[in-house]
Protein backbone atom coordinates (compact mmCIF):
# COMPACT_ATOMS: atom_id res chain seq x y z
CA UNK A 1 0.00 0.00 0.00
CA UNK A 2 1.60 3.40 -1.40
CA UNK A 3 1.56 6.47 1.66
CA UNK A 4 -1.53 8.13 -0.96
CA UNK A 5 -3.71 5.00 -0.36
CA UNK A 6 -2.65 5.16 2.79
CA UNK A 7 -3.61 8.45 3.58
CA UNK A 8 -7.01 7.57 1.99
CA UNK A 9 -7.59 4.97 4.53
CA UNK A 10 -6.54 6.98 7.35
CA UNK A 11 -9.50 9.52 6.43
CA UNK A 12 -12.05 7.24 5.91
CA UNK A 13 -11.57 5.40 9.17
CA UNK A 14 -11.30 9.31 10.80
CA UNK A 15 -14.54 10.05 9.10
CA UNK A 16 -16.24 7.39 9.85
CA UNK A 17 -16.84 8.81 13.64
CA UNK A 18 -16.45 12.62 12.81
CA UNK A 19 -17.80 13.55 16.83
CA UNK A 20 -14.91 11.36 18.46
CA UNK A 21 -12.31 12.60 15.76
CA UNK A 22 -12.96 16.10 16.41
CA UNK A 23 -13.28 15.52 19.93
CA UNK A 24 -9.54 13.81 20.05
CA UNK A 25 -8.01 17.17 17.93
CA UNK A 26 -9.45 19.50 20.18
CA UNK A 27 -6.77 18.97 22.34
CA UNK A 28 -3.86 19.72 19.69
CA UNK A 29 -5.87 22.47 17.96
CA UNK A 30 -6.31 24.36 21.22
CA UNK A 31 -2.16 23.54 22.05
CA UNK A 32 -0.83 24.70 18.47
CA UNK A 33 -2.85 27.95 18.12
CA UNK A 34 -1.76 28.20 22.01
CA UNK A 35 2.04 28.34 20.66
CA UNK A 36 1.44 30.59 17.82
CA UNK A 37 -0.30 32.60 19.92
CA UNK A 38 2.36 33.27 22.27
CA UNK A 39 5.44 33.19 20.42
CA UNK A 40 3.62 35.57 18.06
CA UNK A 41 2.72 37.82 20.95
CA UNK A 42 6.17 37.31 22.11
CA UNK A 43 8.11 38.16 18.84
CA UNK A 44 5.96 41.28 18.69
CA UNK A 45 6.41 42.14 22.33
CA UNK A 46 10.51 42.04 21.26
CA UNK A 47 10.16 43.92 18.42
CA UNK A 48 8.28 46.97 20.15
CA UNK A 49 10.94 47.23 22.45
CA UNK A 50 13.40 47.01 20.01
CA UNK A 51 11.90 50.11 18.48
CA UNK A 52 11.16 51.88 21.56
CA UNK A 53 15.10 51.84 22.60
CA UNK A 54 15.94 52.71 19.06
CA UNK A 55 13.59 55.34 18.79
CA UNK A 56 15.41 57.40 21.36
CA UNK A 57 18.29 57.70 19.01
CA UNK A 58 20.62 55.93 16.75
CA UNK A 59 23.60 54.43 17.76
CA UNK A 60 23.73 56.35 21.36
CA UNK A 61 25.35 56.21 24.52
CA UNK A 62 23.57 57.63 27.49
CA UNK A 63 25.87 59.06 30.38
CA UNK A 64 24.51 59.54 33.86
CA UNK A 65 25.84 61.53 36.39
CA UNK A 66 25.75 58.43 39.01
CA UNK A 67 27.05 55.67 39.26
CA UNK A 68 24.24 53.43 39.13
CA UNK A 69 25.84 50.00 40.12
CA UNK A 70 26.85 51.55 43.05
CA UNK A 71 23.26 53.42 44.15
CA UNK A 72 21.62 49.87 43.38
CA UNK A 73 24.11 47.60 45.08
CA UNK A 74 23.25 48.45 48.74
CA UNK A 75 24.37 50.81 51.05
CA UNK A 76 26.53 53.49 49.70
CA UNK A 77 30.31 53.42 50.38
CA UNK A 78 32.36 56.50 51.29
CA UNK A 79 31.69 59.68 51.32
CA UNK A 80 27.55 60.10 50.75
CA UNK A 81 28.32 63.70 48.94
CA UNK A 82 30.36 61.95 46.08
CA UNK A 83 28.10 58.59 45.46
CA UNK A 84 24.83 61.24 45.10
CA UNK A 85 25.99 64.35 44.15
CA UNK A 86 25.88 64.37 40.43
CA UNK A 87 28.91 64.65 38.53
CA UNK A 88 28.38 66.23 34.63
CA UNK A 89 29.32 69.52 33.83
CA UNK A 90 29.61 71.43 30.92
CA UNK A 91 33.33 71.02 30.58
CA UNK A 92 32.77 67.73 30.54
CA UNK A 93 30.10 67.74 27.38
CA UNK A 94 32.95 70.04 25.81
CA UNK A 95 35.41 67.29 26.43
CA UNK A 96 33.30 64.60 24.92
CA UNK A 97 32.38 66.76 22.11
CA UNK A 98 36.25 67.24 21.52
CA UNK A 99 37.19 65.18 18.41
CA UNK A 100 40.59 64.90 19.16
CA UNK A 101 39.99 63.59 22.65
CA UNK A 102 36.58 61.52 21.06
CA UNK A 103 37.23 60.93 17.18
CA UNK A 104 34.19 58.35 16.80
CA UNK A 105 31.85 60.84 18.79
CA UNK A 106 29.53 62.53 16.36
CA UNK A 107 27.90 64.65 18.00
CA UNK A 108 26.57 65.35 22.36
CA UNK A 109 23.45 66.87 23.59
CA UNK A 110 23.40 67.62 27.53
CA UNK A 111 19.89 67.77 29.07
CA UNK A 112 18.93 69.20 32.19
CA UNK A 113 15.62 67.91 33.63
CA UNK A 114 12.87 68.74 36.65
CA UNK A 115 9.46 69.06 37.29
CA UNK A 116 8.05 72.71 37.11
CA UNK A 117 4.62 74.14 37.91
CA UNK A 118 3.55 75.19 34.45
CA UNK A 119 0.75 77.36 33.63
CA UNK A 120 -1.49 78.54 30.87
CA UNK A 121 -4.86 80.25 31.51
CA UNK A 122 -6.99 78.41 33.91
CA UNK A 123 -4.64 75.39 33.73
CA UNK A 124 -1.64 74.50 35.82
CA UNK A 125 -0.31 71.38 35.44
CA UNK A 126 3.64 69.99 37.15
CA UNK A 127 5.12 68.44 34.30
CA UNK A 128 8.89 67.76 33.39
CA UNK A 129 10.86 70.77 31.52
CA UNK A 130 14.01 69.99 29.77
CA UNK A 131 16.93 71.99 28.80
CA UNK A 132 18.40 71.13 25.88
CA UNK A 133 20.25 72.24 22.53
CA UNK A 134 19.89 72.24 19.10
CA UNK A 135 21.82 69.09 19.01
CA UNK A 136 18.97 67.21 21.03
CA UNK A 137 16.71 67.31 17.96
CA UNK A 138 19.63 65.07 16.04
CA UNK A 139 21.02 62.98 18.57
CA UNK A 140 17.59 61.47 20.12
CA UNK A 141 15.98 61.59 16.58
CA UNK A 142 12.52 64.01 18.17
CA UNK A 143 11.64 65.98 15.47
CA UNK A 144 9.17 69.34 15.34
CA UNK A 145 6.26 68.43 13.95
CA UNK A 146 5.01 72.15 13.97
CA UNK A 147 6.82 75.60 14.13
CA UNK A 148 10.82 75.21 15.48
CA UNK A 149 12.89 73.90 17.25
CA UNK A 150 15.70 75.69 19.77
CA UNK A 151 18.28 76.93 18.07
CA UNK A 152 21.89 78.25 18.95
CA UNK A 153 20.87 81.80 19.08
CA UNK A 154 17.87 80.56 21.95
CA UNK A 155 20.97 79.31 23.85
CA UNK A 156 22.87 81.82 23.71
CA UNK A 157 20.70 84.70 24.74
CA UNK A 158 19.07 82.81 27.06
CA UNK A 159 15.74 83.51 25.52
CA UNK A 160 12.35 82.17 26.69
CA UNK A 161 11.35 80.18 24.40
CA UNK A 162 9.29 76.84 24.19
CA UNK A 163 8.69 73.91 22.58
CA UNK A 164 5.70 71.58 23.61
CA UNK A 165 5.34 67.67 23.49
CA UNK A 166 1.49 66.56 21.84
CA UNK A 167 0.57 65.56 25.87
CA UNK A 168 1.71 68.74 26.89
CA UNK A 169 -0.02 70.48 24.73
CA UNK A 170 -3.40 68.22 26.00
CA UNK A 171 -2.83 69.16 29.09
CA UNK A 172 -2.29 73.34 28.51
CA UNK A 173 -4.63 73.96 25.88
CA UNK A 174 -7.83 74.21 25.03
CA UNK A 175 -8.81 71.61 21.83
CA UNK A 176 -9.49 74.70 19.85
CA UNK A 177 -6.39 76.98 20.55
CA UNK A 178 -3.22 76.85 18.48
CA UNK A 179 -0.43 76.67 20.96
CA UNK A 180 2.40 78.20 18.50
CA UNK A 181 2.94 82.13 19.36
CA UNK A 182 1.06 81.97 22.83
CA UNK A 183 2.59 82.52 26.55
CA UNK A 184 2.67 80.08 28.78
CA UNK A 185 4.31 80.62 32.52
CA UNK A 186 6.82 78.30 33.85
CA UNK A 187 7.42 78.67 37.86
CA UNK A 188 5.43 82.19 36.41
CA UNK A 189 7.76 83.14 34.45
CA UNK A 190 6.42 83.72 30.85
CA UNK A 191 7.85 81.58 28.24
CA UNK A 192 6.66 81.69 24.37
CA UNK A 193 5.76 78.61 22.30
CA UNK A 194 7.36 78.57 19.55
CA UNK A 195 7.27 74.28 18.40
CA UNK A 196 5.23 71.18 18.77
CA UNK A 197 6.81 67.98 18.59
CA UNK A 198 5.83 64.98 16.86
CA UNK A 199 4.51 62.61 19.03
CA UNK A 200 6.76 59.68 20.07
CA UNK A 201 4.72 57.75 22.30
CA UNK A 202 6.31 56.06 25.35
CA UNK A 203 9.76 54.69 25.31
CA UNK A 204 12.64 53.05 27.51
CA UNK A 205 12.95 56.99 28.90
CA UNK A 206 9.48 57.60 29.94
CA UNK A 207 6.46 59.39 28.02
CA UNK A 208 8.60 62.26 25.75
CA UNK A 209 5.18 63.74 24.79
CA UNK A 210 4.83 65.08 27.93
CA UNK A 211 7.55 67.23 28.25
CA UNK A 212 8.58 70.93 27.62
CA UNK A 213 11.74 72.08 26.21
CA UNK A 214 13.59 75.43 26.79
CA UNK A 215 17.31 76.80 25.90
CA UNK A 216 19.86 74.81 28.25
CA UNK A 217 21.36 78.46 29.56
CA UNK A 218 17.76 79.83 30.54
CA UNK A 219 16.69 76.29 32.57
CA UNK A 220 19.76 76.59 34.26
CA UNK A 221 19.88 79.69 35.22
CA UNK A 222 15.99 80.55 35.57
CA UNK A 223 14.26 77.02 36.60
CA UNK A 224 17.33 74.92 37.71
CA UNK A 225 20.08 77.57 39.59
CA UNK A 226 20.74 75.45 42.27
CA UNK A 227 21.72 72.48 40.26
CA UNK A 228 25.95 73.17 40.58
CA UNK A 229 28.94 71.38 42.11
CA UNK A 230 30.91 72.63 44.52
CA UNK A 231 32.58 74.82 42.57
CA UNK A 232 29.66 76.45 41.70
CA UNK A 233 29.33 74.96 38.14
CA UNK A 234 25.63 74.01 36.15
CA UNK A 235 25.35 70.48 36.05
CA UNK A 236 23.44 68.46 33.97
CA UNK A 237 20.99 65.49 34.45
CA UNK A 238 22.32 63.74 31.36
CA UNK A 239 23.99 63.48 28.23
CA UNK A 240 23.39 61.93 25.14
CA UNK A 241 25.99 60.62 22.86
CA UNK A 242 25.51 59.73 19.32
CA UNK A 243 28.74 57.38 17.65
CA UNK A 244 29.84 57.14 13.94
CA UNK A 245 28.48 53.72 13.88
CA UNK A 246 27.29 50.67 15.65
CA UNK A 247 30.72 48.92 15.57
CA UNK A 248 32.16 51.94 17.43
CA UNK A 249 30.17 51.86 20.48
CA UNK A 250 31.67 49.58 22.93
CA UNK A 251 35.14 51.59 22.11
CA UNK A 252 33.71 55.05 22.23
CA UNK A 253 32.37 53.64 25.45
CA UNK A 254 35.17 53.02 27.25
CA UNK A 255 37.05 56.30 25.76
CA UNK A 256 34.17 58.31 27.56
CA UNK A 257 35.08 56.31 30.58
CA UNK A 258 38.52 57.37 30.30
CA UNK A 259 37.96 60.91 29.58
CA UNK A 260 35.86 61.37 32.16
CA UNK A 261 37.69 59.17 35.22
CA UNK A 262 40.96 61.83 34.33
CA UNK A 263 38.82 64.81 34.55
CA UNK A 264 36.78 63.87 37.97
CA UNK A 265 40.27 62.91 39.03
CA UNK A 266 39.39 59.21 39.85
CA UNK A 267 42.33 56.85 41.04
CA UNK A 268 42.48 53.45 39.75
CA UNK A 269 40.79 51.30 42.35
CA UNK A 270 37.95 54.09 43.13
CA UNK A 271 34.58 53.67 41.71
CA UNK A 272 33.36 56.43 39.13
CA UNK A 273 31.03 59.27 39.64
CA UNK A 274 28.90 58.67 36.35
CA UNK A 275 27.37 55.41 34.32
CA UNK A 276 27.80 54.86 30.33
CA UNK A 277 25.10 53.06 29.30
CA UNK A 278 25.60 51.40 25.82
CA UNK A 279 22.02 51.62 23.80
CA UNK A 280 23.08 48.22 22.21
CA UNK A 281 23.68 46.34 25.47
CA UNK A 282 20.29 47.31 26.97
CA UNK A 283 18.36 46.41 23.36
CA UNK A 284 20.31 43.12 23.70
CA UNK A 285 19.78 42.63 27.75
CA UNK A 286 15.90 43.38 27.21
CA UNK A 287 16.18 41.01 23.57
CA UNK A 288 17.09 37.98 26.14
CA UNK A 289 14.54 38.63 28.65
CA UNK A 290 11.85 38.66 26.36
CA UNK A 291 13.30 35.89 24.64
CA UNK A 292 13.13 33.59 27.89
CA UNK A 293 9.80 34.73 28.63
CA UNK A 294 8.61 33.92 25.02
CA UNK A 295 9.86 30.08 25.23
CA UNK A 296 8.92 29.48 28.93
CA UNK A 297 4.84 30.52 27.82
CA UNK A 298 5.21 28.55 24.55
CA UNK A 299 6.91 25.48 26.82
CA UNK A 300 3.53 26.13 28.73
CA UNK A 301 1.37 26.02 26.06
CA UNK A 302 3.18 23.02 24.59
CA UNK A 303 1.93 20.91 27.43
CA UNK A 304 -1.50 21.05 25.91
CA UNK A 305 -0.43 19.40 23.02
CA UNK A 306 1.15 16.27 25.12
CA UNK A 307 -2.63 16.57 26.76
CA UNK A 308 -3.63 16.06 22.86
CA UNK A 309 -1.54 13.30 21.94
CA UNK A 310 -2.67 11.42 24.68
CA UNK A 311 -5.85 11.83 23.48
CA UNK A 312 -4.99 10.64 20.36
CA UNK A 313 -3.09 7.26 21.68
CA UNK A 314 -6.22 6.53 23.69
CA UNK A 315 -8.65 7.09 20.59
CA UNK A 316 -6.20 5.16 18.51
CA UNK A 317 -6.18 2.52 21.19
CA UNK A 318 -10.12 2.33 20.65
CA UNK A 319 -9.76 2.05 17.22
CA UNK A 320 -7.82 -0.98 17.24
CA UNK A 321 -10.11 -2.93 19.53
CA UNK A 322 -12.94 -1.62 16.58
CA UNK A 323 -11.03 -2.86 13.70
CA UNK A 324 -9.62 -6.08 15.31
CA UNK A 325 -11.36 -7.98 12.51
CA UNK A 326 -10.24 -5.85 9.48
CA UNK A 327 -7.18 -5.98 10.45
CA UNK A 328 -7.32 -9.64 10.41
CA UNK A 329 -8.89 -9.83 7.14
CA UNK A 330 -6.12 -7.62 6.04
CA UNK A 331 -3.54 -9.71 7.60
CA UNK A 332 -5.53 -12.99 6.00
CA UNK A 333 -5.11 -11.65 2.27
CA UNK A 334 -1.10 -10.84 2.85
CA UNK A 335 -1.42 -7.34 4.51
CA UNK A 336 2.40 -7.67 6.35
CA UNK A 337 3.16 -6.74 9.95
CA UNK A 338 4.66 -2.75 8.84
CA UNK A 339 1.83 -2.80 6.55
CA UNK A 340 -0.69 -2.65 9.66
CA UNK A 341 2.09 -0.73 11.56
CA UNK A 342 2.19 1.97 8.57
CA UNK A 343 -1.42 2.63 8.43
CA UNK A 344 -2.19 3.04 12.35
CA UNK A 345 0.84 5.29 12.50
CA UNK A 346 -0.45 7.13 9.19
CA UNK A 347 -3.87 7.89 11.06
CA UNK A 348 -2.26 8.62 13.83
CA UNK A 349 0.29 11.65 12.21
CA UNK A 350 -2.83 12.62 10.09
CA UNK A 351 -5.30 13.27 12.49
CA UNK A 352 -2.27 14.98 14.71
CA UNK A 353 -1.30 17.07 11.58
CA UNK A 354 -4.98 18.06 10.47
CA UNK A 355 -5.62 19.53 13.78
CA UNK A 356 -1.94 21.38 13.59
CA UNK A 357 -3.19 22.72 10.32
CA UNK A 358 -6.72 24.32 12.89
CA UNK A 359 -4.50 25.34 15.74
CA UNK A 360 -2.26 27.44 13.13
CA UNK A 361 -5.23 29.05 11.41
CA UNK A 362 -6.95 29.40 14.67
CA UNK A 363 -3.43 30.98 16.59
CA UNK A 364 -2.86 33.55 13.80
CA UNK A 365 -6.55 34.77 14.36
CA UNK A 366 -5.37 34.96 18.03
CA UNK A 367 -2.16 36.72 17.32
CA UNK A 368 -3.70 39.26 15.07
CA UNK A 369 -6.54 39.77 17.77
CA UNK A 370 -3.67 40.95 20.51
CA UNK A 371 -2.61 43.16 18.26
CA UNK A 372 -5.49 44.72 17.15
CA UNK A 373 -6.46 45.28 20.82
CA UNK A 374 -3.38 46.94 21.21
CA UNK A 375 -2.05 50.11 19.35
CA UNK A 376 1.47 49.59 19.47
CA UNK A 377 1.78 46.06 19.06
CA UNK A 378 2.40 44.03 15.99
CA UNK A 379 2.40 40.11 16.67
CA UNK A 380 4.57 38.43 14.80
CA UNK A 381 3.64 34.60 13.26
CA UNK A 382 7.08 33.81 11.85
CA UNK A 383 7.80 30.89 9.57
CA UNK A 384 9.99 29.37 12.44
CA UNK A 385 6.76 29.16 14.94
CA UNK A 386 4.31 27.67 11.90
CA UNK A 387 7.16 24.74 11.51
CA UNK A 388 7.95 24.37 14.74
CA UNK A 389 4.11 23.73 15.87
CA UNK A 390 3.94 21.82 12.48
CA UNK A 391 6.63 19.64 13.28
CA UNK A 392 5.67 19.41 16.84
CA UNK A 393 1.99 18.36 16.73
CA UNK A 394 3.09 15.74 13.54
CA UNK A 395 5.68 14.13 16.23
CA UNK A 396 2.91 14.15 18.78
CA UNK A 397 1.04 12.02 16.22
CA UNK A 398 3.77 9.50 15.91
CA UNK A 399 5.00 9.63 19.21
CA UNK A 400 1.58 8.62 20.92
CA UNK A 401 0.66 6.32 17.52
CA UNK A 402 3.75 3.97 17.94
CA UNK A 403 2.08 2.11 20.52
CA UNK A 404 -1.32 1.72 19.44
CA UNK A 405 0.17 0.53 15.92
CA UNK A 406 2.69 -1.44 17.44
CA UNK A 407 -0.40 -3.15 19.07
CA UNK A 408 -2.38 -3.59 15.88
CA UNK A 409 0.25 -5.01 14.08
CA UNK A 410 1.22 -7.78 16.54
CA UNK A 411 -2.53 -8.78 16.37
CA UNK A 412 -2.69 -12.58 15.47
CA UNK A 413 -4.93 -13.01 12.78
CA UNK A 414 -7.30 -15.97 13.26
CA UNK A 415 -7.37 -14.61 16.67
CA UNK A 416 -8.43 -10.84 14.88
CA UNK A 417 -10.93 -13.41 12.46
CA UNK A 418 -12.56 -14.87 15.74
CA UNK A 419 -13.25 -11.23 17.39
CA UNK A 420 -16.83 -10.54 17.68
Amino acid sequence: MNLIESVRVALRGLSANKLRTVLTMLGIIIGVAAVITLLSVGQGVQNLITEQLQSAGSNLLIVLPVNIAENAGGPPRGDLRRTFEPSLTLGDLEAIRDPLRLPDVVAAAPEVSGLNSVNHGRNTVTIQVSGVTPEYETVRNFRVAEGSFITDQDVATRARVAVLGTQAVERLFEPDEYPIGRTIRIERIPFQVIGIMEEKGGTAFGSEDEVIFVPLSTAQERLQPRLRNARGEPLLSVIYVQVASEERLDSAKRAIEELLRERHNIQFRDDDDFTVINQKDIIDIFGRITGVVTLFLGAIAAISLLVGGIGIMNIMLVSVTERTREIGIRKAVGARRRDILAQFLIEAVVLSMIGGFLGIALGWAGAVAISRLQDDLRAVVSLDSILLATGFSAAVGLFFGIYPATRAASLNPIEALRYE
